[in-house]
């Protein structure tokens, strides 16, 4: 059976669709790393672009307020692009097919951002680059998901990999900015989103969007999603893990800024940056039995009660030496809720929703919540500085009440 040009999919001896040869694939790299090293393609960009495009908007004259509204449009929408992106992606015969199309429309917007026609042109290209690019990630996380499950490997162990080049990002960034300019950034998110189109092309195994091969109708990919946004348990529990993770939104958008007025260098930024990615990445590598055990409903309450210590703590700018142990929280804060949000989604959603109920679960976390946070958050740091910190401690609270209720649903007894 073919699903796509030169792509023949084959029955293995179980009667299940396998891939054959690749001559794209490296030949004596496995699969969980392949699909780590995609992530890294990803997450290399995004490393950049999180803590530092906010220094280069500042760099070209543009005020807290003017990048908080930048950065929040695209998310304030995602609720919406995120759905439809997903919606669209399945329309494809294999997964890969629209992660190589997003990243290659990403890199032509990034290189237009280098045009100097200022705030509202930066607002319309940024709006349309973030909201593809934010994509790519849930995307990769069905495909990902998928084979972790029926091969049997960590889904943590390719997802580490991806956070891994997120530190590399920062630090190197962190370090070329010490004595570089800003318009460094832009370059690097322009080459990142190039490498990203092409790996996924030649990392990715050219798996089927439905397991049968066949292609399923508009129709049908839009009835999966409305079942999802009418089950309250799915809901709950979406909106739940989506207000802890959108508690970042002022750490994101501002804490290199407000770092910098504290005194710590945009050199230690990246240093700081990395070491609550380097838990992250302890956390997801190392820590698969004790999070079987306690489960995906503890694990969500937990990133709860660490991002609430976590931003309280850092609406006081603390001195760096408490900034370090502080860092290590988001292991909980960001991984153990991140982790526990994709077990409640997959164990909500169905394989003709799947897409769809990642990409929303994502739009949640990274979309309509993040997006007013960070625009409430560019307000913030203007008038407040790092007490805007305390807004987000204020959301992390929320989400966990909402964490809690969910040992009261009967579908995740």
């Amino acid at each position: 059976m073919f699903m796509g040009p030169g792509l023949p999919l084959r029955r293995n001896r179980d009667d299940r669709w396998e891939e054959p040869f690749d001559s794209c694939y490296p030949a004596a790299m496995s699969l969980p790393l392949r699909m780590g090293l995609y992530y890294g393609a990803i997450f290399v960009g995004t490393g950049v672009s999180a803590p530092y495009l906010p220094v280069w908007f500042a760099q070209h004259g543009l005020n807290g307020a003017e990048i908080g509204l930048i950065l929040s449009l695209p998310m304030l929408a995602r609720a919406f692009t995120a759905p439809m992106l997903a919606v669209w992606a399945d329309s494809f015969h294999l997964r890969r097919t629209a992660l190589i199309l997003l990243a290659a429309a990403v890199t032509g917007l990034y290189a237009l951002m280098a045009l100097p026609f200022g705030f509202a042109w930066w607002a319309v290209v940024w709006f349309a680059a973030s909201s593809m690019y934010s994509a790519l990630s849930p995307l990769t996380d069905v495909l990902v998901l998928s084979r972790a499950a029926r091969d049997r490997f960590n889904f943590g162990w390719p997802r580490g990999i991806g956070s891994a080049c997120f530190i590399v990002g920062n630090v190197v960034m962190g370090a070329i900015l010490t004595h570089g300019s800003p318009e460094f950034v832009l370059v690097w998110m322009v080459a990142a989103a190039g490498l990203a189109s092409l790996a996924a092309r030649i990392l990715l195994p050219p798996d089927p969007v439905h397991e049968e091969g066949h292609k399923a109708h508009l129709a049908d990919r839009m009835a999966g999603l409305g079942e999802l946004l009418r089950d309250p348990v799915f809901m709950t529990a979406t909106l739940s893990a989506g207000l802890i993770q959108s508690a970042h939104a002022f750490y994101y958008g501002f804490s290199t800024l407000a770092w910098k007025h504290q005194g710590i260098p945009e050199s230690m930024t990246g240093i700081l940056w990395a070491t609550g990615v380097t838990a992250e990445i302890g956390f997801m590598w190392f820590m698969e039995p004790w999070r079987r055990r306690v489960g995906p409903r503890n694990l969500l309450a937990l990133g709860g009660v660490a991002a609430v210590v976590r931003w309280t703590a850092f609406a006081f700018s603390p001195p760096l030496w408490l900034v370090f142990p502080l860092q290590t929280l988001h292991a909980l804060g960001y991984a153990a809720t991140f982790l526990a949000s994709l077990q409640l989604v997959e164990r909500l959603s169905s394989p003709r929703n799947a897409s769809a109920a990642q990409s929303i679960n994502s739009a949640l976390s990274g979309g309509l919540i993040s997006g007013l946070a960070t625009m409430a958050s560019g307000w913030l740091f203007d008038r407040y500085g790092a007490h805007g910190y305390l807004l987000m401690s204020a959301m992390s609270a929320a989400g966990l009440i909402g964490a809690l209720r969910l040992y009261g649903m009967k579908r995740l007894a």
